[in-house]
């Protein structure tokens, strides 16, 4: 536990910029589930809920939660399933 004033500060704020980041990386994970589980069964709406993971995934690293160049990866990997499932 730290004892001086700062480094408390500091332990409290890392704590809620973890939580905030857990937030989105969860949101990102429900979304990419559904996604896939709509794609494996080729509806409709997969493509739109490909936007979605676009939009999370460009958020997500205009955030700094996860580097630009792993969402532009995972992105690609998502468009190339729904091709694919096609």
């Amino acid at each position: 536990m730290p004892q001086r004033r700062t480094a408390i500060k500091d332990l409290r704020k890392a704590h809620t910029k973890h939580l905030h980041n857990l937030q989105i990386k969860t949101d990102l994970k429900h979304t990419v589930k559904k996604f896939l589980t709509s794609a494996t069964a080729k509806k409709d709406d997969s493509k739109d809920l490909l936007k979605e993971i676009y939009k999370k995934f460009d958020k997500a690293a205009k955030r700094h939660v996860m580097h630009k160049k792993t969402a532009a990866r995972r992105k690609s990997r998502f468009a190339k399933t729904l091709a694919l499932a096609k």
